[in-house]
């Protein structure tokens, strides 16, 4: 079952996307894609940051970012000279219809 996957980060009006643009060049998808990605999107609504996924199941989801996202993500943290950033809120759902284009 196909599911939508979104995280939400508060941004206020720091509209940068350093960490976003470090973490997906290591990650380099359009070379490797993960498996069961659909789509992929990210950007700002209001003072938030969204990344919006659609996978073809919760398992390919998981194996992607635990096995390719949450070490880099850990990487470039480790790399920042700032402080850490908040944890983003996160859910998922599944989807009812999906109409590609």
């Amino acid at each position: 079952m196909a599911i939508v996957y979104v995280e939400e980060f508060d941004v206020g009006d720091d509209r940068s996307t350093s960490n976003y643009d470090a973490v997906a060049g290591r990650l380099d998808v359009e070379a490797n894609p993960p498996e069961g990605l659909i789509v992929h999107t990210a950007g700002f609504a209001g003072d938030q940051f969204r990344i919006v996924d659609v996978w073809e199941t919760e398992e390919d989801k998981t194996r992607f970012y635990d096995g390719r996202v949450l070490p880099v993500v850990m990487q470039v943290m480790a790399d920042a000279t700032e402080g850490p950033p908040a944890l983003p809120r996160t859910y998922s759902y599944e989807i009812h219809d999906l109409i590609t284009g």
